[in-house]
């Protein structure tokens, strides 16, 4: 047994007040400390932003392009993510057990791009979320699309859960073909998912005010990447979509469909988390990816 404490002179400094400290991510301050906690693996405490690096294409069009093998593509450049987004089947089969960085893993699914996307149901039981010790869940919402209602029940019956569980659930806006993607569609389906539950929301990028729908937004607007679009222009995307409030981005094919996938993380990088403008975060992709400085 450890002999008693008895000096009488103990440092309680009743002068000094005790400190309340809140939490880096808007909306997160009222969460519990575990949920904290995993929110602070996906997003930068420092910069209170995140670069996600989303390779969960597979779960409904298959051996995408750059994905065929993630463990030749990804594995080696997934360091540079602040969280890799993918299915539980990538992470089981692929991703190394000793990986540090975080993990948001696709809870929804269900049909192929040969049929109705829309029509997706929950693919993942929490309890193995939590096995695997995952710091999110992602649920795609088609909010206006035939089947919204049964893919806002999918992401509020994982809320619901994941309060639970301590795990936090990003609400993927999906845009279907039909679908603007305007501040007034996207403003709607953000808010929608932050008002039943999400913990941070993605989304796409619009020129014409996003300002509006981050501000529209109580919880983190995490960018969606979108479709491959040359390196410089994916940059000033992301650049711009941080100035005008998102919290990062979660980019897939503008890395891995890249001629220099672990450059153009680290320029991405150089973007979101420094404040980089996208011509000097370009230079910097171009000299990683050992281009010279006349090189297109």
């Amino acid at each position: 047994m450890p002999e008693a404490d008895e000096r009488d002179e103990k440092q309680f400094h009743p002068e000094i007040p005790a400190t309340s400290a809140g939490f880096f991510l808007k909306g997160a301050s009222g969460y519990d400390w575990g949920m904290r906690n995993r929110l602070a693996r996906i997003f930068d405490p420092e910069s209170g932003h995140t670069v996600m690096l989303a390779i969960d294409h597979g779960y409904f069009q298959g051996p995408t392009s750059g994905l065929e093998r993630v463990d030749l593509s990804i594995v080696p450049i997934s360091v540079h993510a602040d969280a890799l987004m993918l299915t539980r089947g990538m992470l089981r089969s692929t991703v190394p057990a000793d990986y540090q960085h975080g993990i948001v893993m696709r809870a929804s699914g269900g049909p192929s791009i040969l049929k109705d996307l829309s029509n997706e149901r929950i693919a993942l039981d929490m309890e193995d979320a939590a096995r695997m010790n995952v710091h999110a869940v992602a649920v795609q919402v088609f909010v206006g699309g035939e089947h919204e209602t049964q893919s806002i029940e999918n992401m509020t019956r994982l809320v619901d859960v994941g309060y639970r569980l301590g795990i936090p659930v990003l609400g993927v806006t999906a845009v279907g073909r039909e679908l603007v993607r305007d501040a007034r569609y996207l403003g709607l389906a953000t808010r929608i998912c932050a008002e039943l539950g999400a913990q941070f929301v993605k989304t796409y990028y619009c020129e014409d005010g996003f300002e509006k729908v981050t501000a529209g937004c109580p919880v983190p607007v995490v960018m969606a990447g979108g479709k491959k679009l040359a390196e410089l222009d994916a940059l000033t995307m992301a650049r711009n979509a941080v100035d005008q409030g998102a919290a990062g981005v979660d980019m897939g094919r503008n890395i891995f469909q890249s001629e220099a996938p672990a450059a153009m993380i680290q320029a991405v990088r150089k973007v979101v988390h420094e404040g980089a403008r996208p011509e000097e975060a370009f230079d910097y992709y171009r000299e990683l990816a050992g281009k010279s400085p006349a090189a297109p």
